[in-house]
């Protein structure tokens, strides 16, 4: 499973929260992002070493980018800003990279054990960074009170499931009932969005497979929740990570983020995602 996770992981560091930055078309971020490799690649190393000094330095180099990533956030708040979900998808590398130091050292950070903190570092990097920012778009070219409730959900569901990490399992199933319900609202206007008129096959499809790919990682993740807290059967952790983890990470991030991005170069205008009455996109959906 190992092998598995980091590689996951390294898609999350090096593809996913560089690719997802652009997305924002935040000139403030532009800086960051450019250095973003400096920070990803030490991490995606440490990743591969034993643990020890050398894995915990490097991690600890990109533990050092995702704060500089989280604080643009209360920055932005200081200036009167709205955050939003694709905001608080800005905060969520640093829990990431924080399980990430704490795992490469050998430390069972708040009494966690390494696995759960293995596990913890991709799962911030897609159902926190990814999902979030996602939701974000999405909600910004959908009227209409799904797309609120999206952009809600989907990090509140993520804040409820860290949580869940400290209060127990039931207030983790809490939290993945609120984050299932918002990632399938996303789908369904994902799935909208990808069958509206004027989008070119490419596009169309990388839309509609993200959206259908959710369906099946959701419900996985919340047959995983409902068997942690009540004892009933349900998948491995192992199986868990090469069905719901390698699922969301090709099928629902990377296809969402291609679409995005293809969506993006045919709309000229800058456009900022974070705040703003604006579209993201070339046009709006039903």
């Amino acid at each position: 499973m190992s092998v598995l996770v980091n590689v996951i992981v390294m898609l999350g560091m090096l593809v996913v929260v560089p690719a997802g930055l652009r997305l924002t078309e935040l000139r403030e971020l532009d800086r960051i992002r450019r250095l973003w490799p400096l920070f990803a690649v030490p991490g995606a190393v440490a990743l591969w070493l034993p643990r020890g000094g050398p894995a915990t330095a490097l991690a600890c180099c990109y533990a050092l980018g995702t704060v500089l990533l989280a604080l643009y956030a209360p920055r932005r708040a200081a200036r009167g800003r709205d955050l939003g979900p694709a905001g608080i998808a800005l905060v969520t590398p640093a829990v990431a990279a924080t399980a990430l130091v704490a795992e490469r050292s050998g430390h069972e950070l708040f009494g966690f054990d390494l696995g759960i903190l293995a596990l913890t570092v991709p799962h911030f990097h897609f159902a926190g960074f990814a999902a979030a920012l996602i939701a974000g778009l999405v909600c910004r070219v959908s009227d209409g009170p799904a797309g609120r409730f999206a952009a809600l959900s989907v990090p509140l569901g993520t804040l409820l499931v860290l949580a869940g990490y400290f209060i127990g399992d039931w207030a983790e199933l809490v939290g993945a009932v609120v984050l299932t319900a918002g990632m399938w609202t996303v789908g369904l206007l994902t799935w909208r969005l990808g069958r509206a008129t004027g989008r070119d096959r490419t596009t169309r499809y990388l839309l509609l497979a993200s959206a259908a790919v959710l369906v099946a990682t959701m419900l996985l993740a919340l047959s995983w929740a409902v068997g942690e807290a009540t004892g009933l059967p349900h998948p491995s952790l192992t199986w868990m990570a090469a069905t719901h983890g390698l699922g969301n990470a090709l099928g629902f991030a990377l296809c969402s983020l291609l679409a995005w991005r293809r969506l993006r170069t045919r709309t000229p205008a800058r456009t900022e995602a974070l705040a703003g009455p604006r579209t993201l996109t070339e046009g709006r959906t039903a």
